[in-house]
């Protein structure tokens, strides 16, 4: 059974998840940062990989991006880094990135390479559904490499039912229509999404991401989901602090 099934078997609720940009804010930093949050009780890691143009996220990720981009940060390097990562990290591992510099380094080597290092899962947030079921979702099945989609408090219901059917490990709940960032607390729109989505009774697990940065956020998430993720907070703390350790000692005070 794939490592994000696994989890969520046994743990569906309160499921703490982090992302952090691989290549930030050091070059080669990124076993050492997923090393110290699988020691340190983190239940799942989301290594983003570094994009030019990264749509989809707020000025904290992007500039975490561009630094990583110029300390020399790629696809390949990455694979390199983290090859002897299974050794003694046992947690779930997926990369986050967008879908050009995949391409690039072509999709079939980009699966078989996650495969290789034991990379459990992959978001791709400008992958449009209807492509991954067409060509995508085959190459990923044969890796298993679990492909998690991303809905919206716009996403229709009939195509959220149709992204929990045909895909699995668990739901990525974007907590609003905007891009990566610190939120203080969910208005009252937010909320009725999470309500929503929670009577709907979906089959996948689901976890809330953008916006969570406090002990707030983070038990509203827990109440609606089975858990949250964390990511421009942690970003930031990293940059501050240079250290993983105390990033991460930071961030589970303010949640705790």
């Amino acid at each position: 059974m794939n490592r994000i099934n696994q989890l969520f078997e046994r743990k569906r609720k309160g499921a703490l998840s982090i992302y952090f940009c691989a290549g930030y804010p050091e070059a080669d930093n990124s076993a050492e940062v997923i090393r110290t949050l699988a020691k340190n009780g983190i239940d799942m890691i989301e290594i983003g990989i570094p994009f030019s143009d990264p749509i989809a996220d707020g000025v904290v990720i992007q500039n975490a991006a561009t630094k990583a981009l110029r300390n020399g940060m790629s696809l390949s390097k990455l694979f390199e880094q983290l090859k002897e990562i299974r050794n003694d990290v046992s947690i779930p591992l997926l990369l986050m990135g967008y879908l050009n510099p995949i391409m690039q380094y072509g999709f079939d080597n980009f699966c078989r390479s996650c495969a290789k290092i034991g990379i459990d899962g992959c978001i791709i947030p400008d992958l449009p559904f209807e492509d991954y079921l067409r060509d995508y979702k085959p190459v990923a099945d044969k890796h298993n490499l679990k492909m998690i989609m991303l809905i919206t408090p716009e996403t229709a219901e009939e195509r959220i039912r149709l992204i929990d059917t045909h895909t699995d490990g668990f739901i990525y709940m974007v907590s609003s229509a905007a891009t990566t960032g610190e939120q203080k607390t969910f208005n009252k729109h937010q909320q009725a999404y999470f309500q929503r989505i929670q009577t709907m009774s979906l089959r996948n697990p689901r976890m809330i991401g953008f916006g969570i940065s406090n002990r707030e956020t983070f038990g509203m998430a827990c109440d609606y989901a089975s858990g949250a993720i964390i990511g421009s907070r942690f970003v930031t703390l990293l940059g501050e602090h240079q250290s993983p350790k105390d990033a991460l000692r930071k961030i589970l005070q303010e949640i705790g």
